[in-house]
């Protein structure tokens, strides 16, 4: 059973491209929207969180979690490692194949603060950063939207402009989506940054590396959906489910 946590109902973008990949496998989602959001906490915060959201999906049977929060990943992941027997999956802005597609040689990352200042995030950047230039901004507001359902209009663009519209200015031709939750953002995205500018979702890639390491360490999982007429998702939320069951709606 594969068990994933964000801190709100942003890691459904994630968990729509593991289904993909894996129909048939049970999976449940847990979403901490009463601590979200948790890009201006602090790690040790995090940190308490994670474990404490990691025993509740270990006690339901996962034995693979992914972390489908960037701030998360940044913060407490090495620690989930070192305590608890079961392999973790987490996120990472896509600096790399962005520095490598780049034509205009400046690449745009939106993220929340949380994770611009993780040294996971500090370290990818500094491999990238002598071969082209990084911009960055947070994503202010962005979380806030999702989880209240505004995912377009005039609200969700003039919230996405404000920060997307740096990064543009900058001369920037890739933009890196480093929150779990902007995907579901991706219309005012892609009409504000206009066709000559590349957008990169992770999720896919983080799909994939959870096919690869559940055959890497040999974890049984089912993968396809035989009679299934719907995925086994079991969400839960440490808050009100609204939001969650809202973005879920719009994606099963």
């Amino acid at each position: 059973m594969i068990g994933m946590f964000d801190s709100g109902s942003g890691g459904l973008s994630v968990l729509r491209e593991v289904v993909k990949l894996l129909p048939g496998e049970r999976y449940v989602y847990y979403s901490d929207n009463a601590h979200c959001p948790y890009g201006e906490k602090t790690a040790e915060y995090i940190q308490d969180r994670a474990r404490e959201i990691t025993r509740l999906l270990m006690g339901k049977g996962c034995n693979i979690i992914v972390v489908a929060c960037n701030t998360a990943t940044g913060a407490a992941i090495k620690q989930l490692r070192e305590e608890f027997p079961i392999p973790f999956i987490g996120m990472e802005p896509a600096v790399k194949p962005a520095a490598l597609g780049t034509k205009s040689g400046v690449i745009g990352v939106l993220a929340t603060a949380g994770t611009l200042r993780a040294s996971k995030y500090l370290d990818t950047k500094g491999r990238f950063q002598d071969d082209v230039k990084i911009v960055e901004h947070v994503g202010e507001g962005f979380v806030e939207l999702v989880e209240n359902g505004i995912l377009d209009g005039p609200e969700a663009e003039a919230v996405v402009e404000r920060s997307l519209r740096p990064l543009l200015d900058a001369g920037a031709d890739i933009i890196v989506l480093g929150c779990t939750h902007y995907p579901f953002l991706m219309e005012p995205i892609r009409r504000i940054a206009g066709p000559e500018v590349r957008i990169i979702d992770p999720a896919p890639a983080v799909a994939r590396q959870v096919v690869n390491v559940l055959e890497r360490e040999g974890i049984p999982y089912q993968k396809d959906a035989g009679a299934l007429a719907h995925p086994d998702i079991e969400l839960l939320s440490s808050g009100d489910p609204a939001s969650l069951l809202r973005i879920f709606a719009l994606i099963s």
